[in-house]
Order: structure tokens, then sequence, then C-alpha cells
């Protein structure tokens, strides 16, 4: 990538930043839009209220490209667990119904389901992992006739392994049942097209590799989704005509929009924005290529020392998350200390070090990673 695209980022004057796959810094643009909203209210209090409501449908426009929906069918949320609770408990369950998840699956996409066995008597089934892998064919054996969702992420926070969305969508469909996929851990950085791929729920937020502040999560429903799924946390703006404040008899809004249920992070949302924009500008295809290449020479690299490569490295389950185990036995935590002594910022995740770039990481910066690590 543009030295140009890297000067976005202050962080990497500091430090070599490697941990997008918690929180991304925030690019220059991102934090200049939050500031310029903020100074508004200060300047005009609600003067440019309607300015600001554009920006924030702009922002559902391009979130809306990057998943391969509708606009209306994109509603913008507090986070991911807000986001696949009301999936969750928006649904009409029955005892004896199940959920086929994963066990290793990021919590937020696992105590939505476990609160249903509790409520409801539903039944949460989930397969393990195999060798840094989600075997598919296990969890396909998983479900059945009285299966009403699959849960799964795209990508896995502790493995990088990226699904085969299509091929879970058929299966899904096959069964009656919904595909519900978490999606933080690759929009922005994976091509994706929920329709294509037959998700029926999509659930993320900004933080991470969006390169957007924290406080926006956002929620996808296909049309088939929504036939199924009620909202059950509503509002003024849960509406089609919220400013017709006195009509009481409006239905709930079109498509996914009747989750929206208030007033919402106005400045957040117009950081998230340029954030979106400067992603277009990039384009998520480029990203992913480049990306690639990126953690392919890590990874090589990596197999010249004592380390086993976690993550799955063939072309089908890749991702940009590497995640890996020394051989000799030293903790991912000692390896994650030792690295940030040298202002090398990673993460222990389920005892491996995850190691998660961006477009404005160098080869430069993989190499000092490299020479950092122990032995």
């Amino acid at each position: 990538m543009t030295p140009e695209l890297r000067s976005l980022f202050p962080i990497t004057s500091r430090a070599i930043y490697l941990n997008h796959a918690a929180v991304s810094p925030l690019p220059t643009p991102t934090v200049e839009a939050i500031q310029s909203q903020l100074r508004d209210v200060s300047d005009n209090g609600s003067v440019n209220f309607r300015s600001w409501i554009a920006i924030k449908e702009r922002a559902r426009s391009l979130l809306a490209e990057l998943l391969g929906a509708r606009p209306e069918q994109v509603a913008f949320m507090r986070n991911t667990s807000d986001s696949l609770s009301t999936v969750a408990n928006g649904i009409d369950w029955q005892p004896g119904q199940n959920v086929v998840t994963f066990r290793r699956e990021f919590p937020a996409n696992i105590y939505p389901w476990l609160r249903l066995r509790d409520a409801f008597g539903v039944e949460v089934r989930m397969c393990e992992e195999r060798d840094g892998r989600l075997d598919l064919e296990e969890m396909e054996n998983l479900v059945d006739e009285n299966t009403r969702v699959i849960a799964i992420s795209h990508v896995q926070y502790a493995s990088g392994f990226r699904a085969d969305l299509e091929r879970l969508g058929r299966l899904a469909r096959k069964r009656d049942a919904l595909l519900v996929v978490d999606v933080i851990q690759s929009l922005g950085v994976l091509p994706l097209n929920v329709e294509a791929e037959l998700v029926d729920v999509a659930a993320g937020a900004s933080h991470k590799w969006l390169l957007g502040p924290e406080g926006v999560g956002y929620l996808y429903l296909s049309d088939r989704a929504r036939e199924r799924i009620q909202p059950t946390l509503v509002g003024w703006i849960s509406v089609p005509n919220p400013e017709d404040y006195n009509n009481f008899e409006q239905e709930w809004n079109t498509g996914t929009l009747a989750w929206e249920t208030g007033t919402g992070p106005a400045a957040l949302i117009h950081g998230l924005n340029a954030s979106l924009d400067l992603l277009k500008a990039t384009g998520i295809e480029r990203i992913a290529a480049y990306l690639e290449t990126l953690t392919d020479y890590l990874c090589e690299n990596l197999r010249l020392k004592s380390y086993r490569v976690i993550s799955p490295r063939d072309s089908a389950q890749k991702s940009q998350i590497v995640c890996i185990q020394h051989r000799s036995g030293v903790s991912a935590m000692q390896l994650y200390g030792r690295l940030k002594s040298k202002n090398i910022i990673t993460a222990p995740r389920a005892e491996r070090l995850r190691i998660a770039p961006h477009f404005y990481n160098s080869f430069g910066d993989i190499d000092e990673l490299l020479s950092a690590l122990p032995p």
C-alpha cells in the first residue's frame, strides 16, 4: 500500500500495530469527522440535524454496498451482541427446536443462544475445532429438521478460519433454517455478498476491520429472515413516519429499519462514514489481495522458525488473521509481552498469539515482528 495511505494512521510513528481483530486505530479523516460533528453540536445545537441524518443514510448505503444488501435491510445497532440478541429474542421458539453453532465462537455469538436453552428449552448444539478448523461436515451432521438457526462467524477470532458461507447457506435453506453470521472479523477486508452467499442475518460492529469507532454496530436481515424475526426493542423511529408524533397506528418500518429505536451516536456514525469512504476508495478486493500476500509472507517466514501456524492457509479457508504457537513452549502471553515491550502490538487468544495486520501495514512491519519474536 502507498505511503499516503499509511500516513493517515498516526500510530505508525510510534508502534507496529497488528491487533485489528480487536480494536483498530482510527485514521485521521475519521477522527476529524467525529470532531466536526461534535463542534457542530457545540456551535449550533440541533440546527443541522437534517445533515446528520443525511450522513447516517450515506453510511447506511456504504455499509449495504459492502454487504451486498439494500440499504433498508441494514440497521445501526450498538454492537454485535445487541444485534445477535435481538435476532435470538425475535424468533418464535418452540421446545425441542435447536441452534447449531461452533464451540470456539466468540461469546457474542454464543450467549444469546444459550439464553434460549434456559428460557424456551431450545437445544444448543456445538461442533468442535479440528486442527484450527471448523469441520463443516461435522456441523452439517448436527443440523436436522428441528434446527431453526445455524450460527457461525465468517472468520473465527481465535484461529482465522474462514467459513464457506454459501455451503452453510444451502444447508440452512434445505432444512428451512436461518444462517446467522457474525461478520465483524471479515467485513472491510474480505469480499462479502450476503445475498449470493445465502446469508439470512449478518451482524457486526465498526471498531475492527471497518476502522471505525466503538459504539456503532449493524444488523442485516434478508427478506426471508424479516418474515421470521420480529423486533423486540422498538422506539419512536421504528416506524415509517417518526415525526408524525401522535399517529400510533403505524406499522413497523421497512425491512430492518424497524430495529432502530431512537437517537443514535451521530458523531460516531460520522466517523464510520469517513472510514467507509476510505475503504471504498482503497477497494475491498485490493485490500483482500494485499493482506493475503502480506500474511502469506508472514506464514512462510514463521515456518522457518520454531512456530506452528494454527490458522488455515489454503485458499478457501485463509483470512487476514494469523494465529501461531511456539513449538518449544513459550506461551502466547509471554510472546505478547515481549512484542509489546518493543511497541509491536498483537493479542493472546485461546493460548495462541494472534497477528492481525490491516492494509496500511507494510512488509517492513512484518520483518520487524519476525525479528522480535524469539527463535
